[in-house]
């Protein structure tokens, strides 16, 4: 049994058992393919997928070897890019939701490279959901989400305390500071980011708490082009308030409030259960634990 055995495997796994797409994803011919899963089964002694009219239906003891390698190779991954990469100190790929990504990722990265030139980093701007399947899939190793996380694979670390803002259009109905009943919140048009964000689940979640739900008129994965909608009075939105300051002070909408809801949340570090953590790991995740409350340019750990 050999690591090519395992990535075969988790192909077909990957490809719904159909040994012809697999073969046609890895540049193999389709008797390579059924050889090699026929060389998995009599190395353990047991049958890991079922041949009913021609196809295939994995097994228990299929599924439980799935496991086994996508750990295994999660690993070698990680071991062969920390090893191939050990002169230049490393790459550190970071993901981040969209929120994050536009108001703190470009100063943490750029903080950081100034303290460790030698650590390269690849970003990634993204959903929340999209980054935890990332990170499930060891191509991130790490990611900021203002999200709930969803799979007990991963580990959380709160960074960073948000809120979000009702606002309105200037000219609209409402006057600054106004607070409006859930009812007449209702009666609005509302206008919100897509499912899949974690601004977006902030706001279900306590909608849902509150014992109601809303139909958006407009989903955006811009906050821009939310801003843009109210300022030209098509709707409310719920916005974070740190996207939201510069269009305030600029009189273009105006902060409100709804009776009864809070839409408070957490900014959060994530990195699977399995990581290991690297030095240039703990240093980034350090520096974003303190980048607001100390001087950026001292609150690191030696990465050596």
């Amino acid at each position: 049994m050999t690591l090519r055995h395992l990535k075969i495997f988790l192909a077909l796994y990957d490809h719904q058992f159909n040994t012809s797409k697999t073969a046609e994803y890895l540049h193999m011919t389709q008797p390579a393919v059924s050889i090699a899963i026929k060389e998995l089964e009599r190395y353990y002694g047991t049958l890991l997928f079922d041949r009913i009219n021609h196809r295939l239906k994995i097994t228990q003891a299929g599924l439980q070897l799935k496991e086994y390698a996508s750990h295994m190779l999660s690993l070698f991954d990680e071991m062969e890019k920390n090893m191939k990469n050990w002169d230049a100190s490393g790459i550190l790929c970071i993901g981040s939701s969209i929120t994050i990504g536009c108001q703190f990722l470009p100063d943490y990265v750029k903080t950081f490279s100034s303290i460790y030139p030698n650590v390269k980093i690849k970003a990634l701007v993204s959903s929340s959901d999209q980054l935890e399947q990332k990170i499930l899939n060891n191509e991130l190793d790490l990611a900021l989400i203002e999200g709930v996380v969803h799979s007990p694979d991963l580990i959380a670390i709160d960074y960073m305390k948000d809120h979000l803002t009702v606002i309105s259009s200037a000219n609209g109905p409402f006057i600054k500071g106004q607070q409006i009943t859930i009812e007449e919140f209702k009666k609005q048009e509302i206008l919100l980011r897509e499912h899949g964000s974690g601004t977006r689940e902030t706001i279900d979640n306590v909608i849902e708490a509150a014992g109601f739900s809303i139909e958006p008129s407009w989903e955006a994965m811009s906050t821009t082009a939310l801003i843009n909608a109210v300022i030209n009075g098509l709707g409310i939105s719920i916005l974070p308030y740190r996207m939201i300051i510069d269009p305030v002070e600029k009189g273009l909408v105006i902060p409100i409030t709804v009776k009864g809801l809070e839409f408070k949340r957490k900014f959060q570090m994530i990195y699977h259960k399995n990581k290991i953590l690297t030095s240039s790991i703990k240093a980034f995740i350090e520096l974003c634990k303190y980048y607001e409350t100390t001087d950026s340019q001292s609150s690191h750990v030696d990465l050596y």
